[in-house]
């Protein structure tokens, strides 16, 4: 299908560049560390920033303001994502891929270096918003970038699996970032809460020179290269404003909701549970890593299903079994048990794989290739705010203000049913029918 210029679609023309095996592992490796540091900050909220970097007093007030630092990653995202995406769709996908990883990794080292709240006093939460927001703009740039870069250079018949990539290094994150926590609790012991939870953010530049090593290898897109010379674009974020705003408005809600789902089980869970159940945070963190070990099978899985029977179908069942398991886990999660609150948390967890493995081509076939990196970075960091960014706030609130916490339950299912919606609207809104079905 022709692109809005009239030029055919690069992602079905070009020859490929670039090894399968590189591009796999460059877009996974990169994602995996920019995630684990975005969620390392996400688990710290949860369990060591409150007393930390707050006054003491009110603990609830502490968490909060926690969860609000946490929150300001998520409203700095656009912005990176806008920024990479013009840079991207004109000067080049890698060498934004390469920044970004520069980026997250020199924040996340410096939040482990922030004094706590005694020390500094107010200075303290400021620095670490300045961080979380520098960070904000690390992943913005990452996400848009990485899964563009797999899509271009992925077989006609293999968008979804390929696009899955940079997806499951989202699990990777998580995984890594809790196992980190949970090493470290059992090292320091006592100390945890005062230094030792500070190693793993500092270990990030480590992880960083693995990354640099991993994305220097690729060549650029040659989709990107065709693009840039058949399709000049002096503004891309113009182009999909003026062009694209309803396809835009769609994808950012079906990009965003999933992660209201993965928030609520593996991040605001920590601080539900270890607060009101009396629950192991270790205990808490081991069920999040099982969530993360299945979602990184589950995701490739059901991306090569998608390649054979459509997104939308998988968006739909998704949303349907998130509706589902939210009931389910705030039933199991409240019981006491610890079995059982694992039982529900992975459900859940699980049922949001099936929208996650759709994602990435439903972005990617939305947007010209002139602006692609735009238009993806642009849904996928706007959909973060009204989902990831604040769930763990609105349930907090919620609960807080209702004494139910079913009210979380019927949050999740509210924002599963409008996600549902927008992917059969999107059907009708298709850039490149022939990038994926």
């Amino acid at each position: 299908m022709s692109s809005p210029s009239g030029a055919p679609s690069a992602l079905t023309s070009t020859p490929k560049k670039n090894s399968a095996g590189k591009v796999v592992f460059a877009t996974f490796i990169g994602s995996a560390i920019e995630w684990y540091d975005f969620f390392l900050y996400a688990a710290c909220a949860a369990l060591v920033f409150g007393p930390q970097f707050f006054p003491a007093g009110n603990d609830t007030a502490a968490q909060l303001g926690a969860f609000a630092t946490f929150t300001f990653g998520f409203i700095a995202r656009p912005l990176g994502g806008i920024i990479a995406g013009h840079l991207g769709d004109r000067i080049g996908r890698k060498k934004m891929l390469v920044l970004s990883l520069y980026l997250m990794g020199a924040a996340t080292v410096l939040v482990g270096c922030v004094p706590n709240f005694a020390a500094i006093g107010v200075w303290a939460p400021i620095l670490l918003v300045i961080l979380r927001l520098a960070q904000g703009l690390g992943v913005g740039a990452e996400w848009g970038g990485a899964a563009t870069m797999a899509i271009e250079n992925a077989p006609a018949n293999r968008k979804a699996l390929f696009g899955a990539m940079p997806t499951i290094g989202l699990p990777a994150g998580i995984l890594l970032s809790n196992l980190m926590l949970i090493v470290l609790q059992k090292l320091t012991g006592e100390n945890f809460l005062e230094w030792g939870w500070r190693i793993a953010f500092l270990f990030s530049i480590v992880l960083v020179v693995v990354g640099q090593w991993a994305r220097r290898a690729l060549e650029e897109s040659p989709v990107f290269e065709q693009s840039v010379k058949e399709e000049p674009t002096r503004a891309p974020l113009l182009q999909i404003l003026r062009h694209y705003p309803l396809p835009l408005l769609l994808t950012i809600f079906i990009s965003g909701i999933p992660s209201i789902g993965s928030y609520i089980a593996v991040t605001w869970s920590l601080s539900w549970g270890t607060t009101d159940f009396g629950y192991s945070s270790t205990a808490l963190l081991w069920i999040g890593i099982t969530c993360s070990a299945l979602q990184m099978i589950m995701v490739p899985l059901l991306s090569a299903w998608a390649d054979r029977i459509g997104l939308t179908f998988l968006v739909v069942l998704g949303g349907a079994l998130m509706i589902v398991t939210a009931f389910v886990f705030i039933a199991f999660f409240s019981s006491g048990n610890i079995l059982l609150a694992g039982v529900g948390t992975i459900l859940i967890h699980a049922s949001t794989s099936f929208a996650w493995a759709a994602v990435p081509p439903l972005l990617t076939r939305s947007f010209p290739d002139s602006a692609r990196y735009t238009g993806i970075s642009m849904a996928y960091q706007f959909g973060a705010i009204i989902g990831g960014g604040f769930a763990p706030i609105i349930a907090t609130s919620l609960i807080a203000s209702t004494g139910q916490p079913y009210s979380v339950a019927v949050y999740v299912s509210v924002a599963a049913a409008i996600m549902v919606i927008a992917a059969l609207l999107l059907t009708k809104f298709r850039v490149h029918q022939d990038t994926v079905r």
